[in-house]
């Protein structure tokens, strides 16, 4: 049998509303905080992978200057990038952590509250 053949467990009383999920305000806050920080955020690194690309393309006397040794100014910016994805990842978990996740929490175990009540009725038919 394909998987999409298979009954599924869930009957279509127990669903969530999920209209009315998003209606509601915890939602719209849930969502409101993670776009108010994953957009700004995504943009500034995007313009500073960009700048590295252009710089790098572009402005090859000032990307090879010297640091140390062979260490350019091109090899540190690269190293960089690296560093301020798993800057950028860190900060992101930290945030998700204390201003994500208790309210998806709160709003996940509410939805699976009312439908264990939900399936609870149908038993009780």
């Amino acid at each position: 049998m394909s998987q999409a053949a298979q009954p599924t467990d869930r009957s279509p009383d127990s669903s969530a509303d999920f209209v009315a999920i998003q209606r509601d305000p915890r939602f719209q806050k849930l969502r409101r905080r993670h776009r108010s920080f994953v957009f700004p955020l995504a943009i500034i690194f995007l313009l500073w992978y960009f700048l590295y690309v252009l710089l790098a393309d572009y402005a090859h006397d000032f990307m090879s200057i010297k640091v140390a040794g062979s260490i350019n100014l091109g090899l540190i910016f690269g190293l960089l990038q690296f560093v301020t994805t798993f800057g950028i990842t860190t900060w992101y978990v930290m945030y998700s952590n204390r201003k994500l996740d208790p309210l998806a929490v709160e709003i996940r175990e509410e939805i699976e509250g009312q439908s264990a009540e939900g399936s609870d009725l149908e038993g009780a038919r």
